[in-house]
């Protein structure tokens, strides 16, 4: 099976194409050089963040801050390599985050958990599935960088935070 690289991006907050334009240049010609597709874990606010990454496949969410009328669903399950990636922004405190887009999925039906809301990165194993929250690229809050993540995919699947500061 070929490896695959996907970019993982979350909790972006971006106001403008031009700050759209600026992250699209800076992970382009970075950690998001060689991906195959970018996973967008919610919080968009600017809808027209993908376009800045065409042609790159994009998959995404909607996260609590994006419009309630946003063209992304609250969940979904991607498959990729024959890997289930389920995506969910999360919500509510960041103490028990993960619990809370856990409970999205049944286990049995995803290999990855793909979230944000946090904006704090996270690469974990829970039994069989990889949790994987790449914080945020853009508003660090309480985390001390600005992060984003790559997932390899393949005969085995393995996350890597990345500082981007």
């Amino acid at each position: 099976m070929e490896k695959m690289r996907i970019g993982v991006i979350s909790d972006t907050h971006i106001l403008s194409l031009s700050s759209a334009v600026n992250l699209a240049e800076q992970l382009l010609d970075g950690p998001f050089s060689e991906v195959d597709a970018i996973l967008h874990a919610g919080d968009h606010i600017f809808e027209g963040l993908s376009d800045c990454f065409d042609p790159i496949p994009w998959y995404s969410v909607r996260g609590n801050m994006d419009a309630s009328h946003a063209m992304f669903p609250i969940q979904r399950i991607v498959t990729i390599s024959q890997v289930r990636i389920g995506m969910a922004h999360g919500w509510g405190p960041v103490k028990g985050i993960e619990e809370c887009v856990q409970s999205c999925f049944d286990p049995a039906e995803i290999d990855v958990l793909v979230f944000g809301h946090s904006h704090q990165p996270v690469c974990r194993w829970y039994g069989s599935v990889l949790l994987f929250n790449p914080g945020s690229a853009m508003d660090r809050r309480s985390a001390p960088n600005h992060t984003v993540g790559i997932l390899t995919l393949g005969s085995t699947v393995s996350g890597e935070i990345i500082i981007i500061d």
